[in-house]
């Protein structure tokens, strides 16, 4: 544990390059939208959003002026008919746009939109977001190489992400955690230190417990814990190894003691090789598309210098592989990373037919 570890504070936003536009049309990520990030910050004043606890929740509800509203309230039903659906303009008479709230925490500072369906009030949400390269790269490889589908489209500057339902962790950690019986725990434990390798493999950095949530599923005699990350953010973009392990950061802390009183460390050794033959399967499932990703990501500009020479020194130390220190750019290192993976999966599964 390392209470230094130290988050750019001001990551910038890095334009989506034509190479990684044309990927994402070829990939139907590409839409266009009739509304956009910066129409949404237009409005006219807002309010604090407080929890059930009458905690701030760091986001507020905006408001607009009643002849922009009708015609963004509109938009917004069609951005939605696009990503959940066909596009088609039929299901609009039955949405209704519940609330737009905006958070100024974090880098992204996004829209967060409420749908509802006024015929059985149902509601969904989803986001509205500046198109950064790095989110966009996060969120494709999430649906790649994560056991996760991942719902998003792009259009110029804007992102639209689905929701991702589930407990925030640091939520889950402080609340819900204690009350988990021992096989509960052990098994959090076990996706924790798969997680964290999934994380690790593809160089997705700063999961602190409030960037993933903790999804619950019920089984017929128990519950199964799952961990998804829900911030693409800080892909490929630090320089120190260890913000990509989520074990470092010390909102972790509770997650990081459970595993070290339920798991042993054979069995931690033998869940990050599943993980690892896991992520090296989809890999191999994707070979085309992930390919064609990696190409747009060693063309492309997600990082800065300093990080790029101190990552690929610090994996170099770590795996003793000399492409890392070959490396260029943040989508060398990421491509050299997924091929150790895979190459090493490959060796082992091969051995076991000799």
């Amino acid at each position: 544990m390392n209470d230094d570890l130290k988050i750019s504070k001001r990551k910038p936003t890095y334009p989506i390059s034509e190479k990684l536009d044309a990927y994402l049309s070829e990939y139907r990520r590409n839409i266009d939208l009739p509304i956009f990030y910066s129409d949404l910050l237009r409005f006219q004043g807002s309010v604090v959003v407080y929890d059930q606890n009458d905690e701030d929740t760091l986001w507020v509800r905006v408001y607009y002026n009643d002849y922009e509203r009708e015609e963004i309230d509109i938009s917004l039903k069609q951005v939605y008919s696009n990503l959940i659906s066909d596009g088609g303009k039929g299901i609009l008479k039955y949405l209704s746009v519940d609330a737009i709230d905006f958070c100024t925490f974090g880098n992204s500072k996004p829209f967060r939109v409420k749908v509802r369906n006024i015929l059985n009030d149902n509601y969904t949400y989803f986001y509205v977001k500046t198109a950064d390269a790095s989110r966009v790269y996060g969120l494709e490889l999430e649906q790649m190489l994560s056991p996760y589908q991942i719902n998003f489209l792009v259009c110029g500057d804007t992102l639209i992400e689905e929701h991702i339902a589930g407990i925030p962790g640091d939520v889950f950690i402080n609340t819900m955690l204690p009350d988990c019986n021992e096989s509960e725990k052990a098994q959090i434990a076990k996706e924790f230190v798969k997680f964290n390798e999934r994380c690790l493999i593809r160089l997705l950095g700063d999961m602190r417990s409030y960037n993933y949530v903790i999804v619950p599923t019920h089984d017929f005699d128990h519950v199964v814990f799952k961990i998804r990350a829900i911030d693409f953010d800080q892909q490929c973009y630090e320089g120190n190894f260890k913000i990509y392990k989520p074990q470092f950061f010390k909102e972790n802390y509770k997650m990081v003691e459970l595993v070290g009183e339920k798991i042993q460390n054979e069995s931690i050794d033998q869940y990050k090789i599943e993980e690892r033959s896991i992520v090296a399967k989809r890999m191999i499932s994707y070979h085309t598309r992930l390919n064609a990703l990696l190409d747009c990501m060693v063309e492309d500009e997600i990082s800065i210098p300093k990080h790029i020479e101190m990552l690929k020194e610090d994996i170099y130390e770590f795996t003793m592989d000399l492409n890392f220190r070959k490396s260029e750019n943040m989508g060398e290192i990421l491509r050299n990373a997924l091929d150790f993976v895979k190459r090493n999966y490959e060796d082992v599964s091969l051995k076991r037919f000799l």
